[in-house]
């Protein structure tokens, strides 16, 4: 293995994991915003709004993320939606996650007792009183671990934004290769950052988790 390599290059790829924690911090921003009001439409009793989040939930979760970003980076052009490598990667991987929390956000708001709404409702409740005051309260605390899930397949699925150039972990790997031609050296160096990264989500996750199990 050669040391000397891994040395040199190590600031460059701490830079560029700068860039993979703001790629993937933005995408779950827009991720939780858009699954939040997928899973309200989803839970609507209107067919018109069900069925435009379940069509979308259903194509984003059915077809390739990296099929996505390039629709979005290099057809989003054609059609003169230019976006920057960085922008179209974070939204696109921003719409695709969220297709996912949704899933999850939802089975946690059902899995929440129905006796709650019905006693909510019993003493005078509206619908939308019930679920801010009653189940998302109680659903929250189920919706930790899945989304912990979803958060830490964002951070590797964000490895894919280094095919639309987004100078990422990966896209600096891939660089150094082709000028170094010691792969395992490299990769090393970027599987290192991206578990540094990853088990650091990991341990505040847990952390919150412990916290809405007591309180």
């Amino acid at each position: 293995m050669d040391i000397a390599l891994i040395q040199k290059t190590f600031p460059y790829f701490a830079q560029a994991a700068w860039v993979t924690i703001l790629v993937s911090l933005l995408a779950l921003v827009l991720g939780l915003a858009l699954a939040s009001l997928l899973t309200m439409m989803r839970l609507s009793r209107s067919a018109m709004l069900r069925f435009p989040a379940i069509a979308y939930i259903s194509l984003f979760r059915g077809t390739p993320c990296l099929v996505q970003l390039f629709l979005l980076y290099f057809g989003g052009a054609q059609i003169g939606i230019n976006l920057s490598p960085f922008t179209a990667g974070w939204i696109g991987l921003g719409l695709n996650i969220a297709a996912y929390m949704s899933e999850s956000m939802r089975g946690a708001i059902v899995a929440v007792d129905r006796s709650q709404t019905e006693a909510a409702r019993s003493i005078g409740f509206g619908r939308a009183r019930t679920m801010v005051l009653i189940i998302l309260p109680q659903a929250a605390r189920l919706m930790i671990r899945p989304l912990g899930v979803n958060i830490v397949a964002l951070i590797k699925g964000s490895a894919l934004v280094s095919a639309i150039s987004v100078i990422d972990l990966t896209y600096t790997a891939q660089r150094y290769i082709s000028a170094t031609y010691k792969p395992f050296e490299i990769f090393t160096v970027a599987a290192f950052f991206y578990m540094v990264i990853i088990i650091t989500v990991t341990i505040v996750l847990r952390w919150l988790d412990r916290r809405f199990v007591i309180a």
